[in-house]
Order: structure tokens, then C-alpha cells, then sequence
């Protein structure tokens, strides 16, 4: 089962968070990631994402199985949203369940770092004023 969605349209979160639901879960940590207002100074008013939606499924599929198996989680999913998103929509959302908290933090952590390094997806920023830019989204922090 694929429990790393690159999605062209909203995703019920209610429903990953659902999937999450384990008796063996004490904790569960969630990353929602959202198109923001500015960036590097400049007024942003949403972001084209684009992906080879098979290779980004794939390596979202492997960050996931490798949190699985560095880290004491129950489960693991997240989604990564592809087309035109305006300000306020969430990009990427992440959710870990684990026994125990600090677990599913650091996974969470380590799933969003790799997801901004190795999934092919890329963002093209639109700015108020109507121009458009390609731009990096790698950095980490």
C-alpha cells in the first residue's frame, strides 16, 4: 500500500489522520505545510507545484518505509499536493503515530527533511504584480 500521495486536488487530512488511528499509539505528531505570504521579501500570492508524480511517489514511499525503520512508529503518511495553490492551502502534510512522542516527532522531522531533498517536485512561485519565478525547494530548516 502507498502511503505517499502526490495529489492534483485537496485530500481529506481527516482521513489520513484516520489511517493513523492504532491501539498501539500513544502519540501522534502531524507537519502541514503551507503556501505562505512572502518569501525572501517578496509578496507571494500562490505556487505552481509540478512532479514526475511515479518517481515521487516512489521515493515519498521509501522516506516513509525508511522512518518506519529508523525510528519506533506504528505508521506513517503524507501527501504532497501538485498544481496551482493560493495562499493559505497546505503543500504537504505529514502524519507519524508512535508509542511514544519523542518518536514521532523526530520521524516527522527526518520525513519532511527528506521529502524537501529527494522528491522530485518543483514550485513555481507567483508574486503579487503578476510575475513568476522557478524556485529552489530543497532548504532544509
Amino acid at each position: 500500500m502507498n502511503r505517499f500521495l502526490i495529489a492534483d486536488a485537496p485530500v481529506d487530512i481527516a482521513a489520513l489522520r484516520e489511517a493513523l488511528l492504532k491501539p498501539e499509539a500513544g502519540g501522534f505528531c502531524t507537519f502541514e505545510g503551507w503556501v505562505r505570504q512572502t518569501n525572501e521579501g517578496r509578496a507571494v500570492s500562490g505556487i505552481q507545484y509540478q512532479a514526475f508524480a511515479p518517481l515521487a511517489s516512489s521515493e515519498g514511499q521509501t522516506i516513509l518505509d525508511e522512518a518506519l525503520a529508523r525510528f519506533e512508529i506504528t505508521a506513517t503518511r503524507a501527501m504532497h499536493r501538485t498544481g496551482y495553490l493560493p495562499v493559505g492551502d497546505i503543500a504537504v502534510w505529514i502524519g507519524v503515530a508512535a508509542p511514544h512522542r519523542d518518536a514521532a516527532f523526530r520521524a516527522c522531522r527526518y520525513i519532511i527533511d527528506e521529502i524537501k531533498t529527494r522528491v522530485p517536485v518543483w514550485k513555481r512561485e507567483h508574486y503579487v504584480g503578476g510575475c513568476a519565478e522557478w524556485v529552489a525547494c530543497h532548504h532544509v530548516g
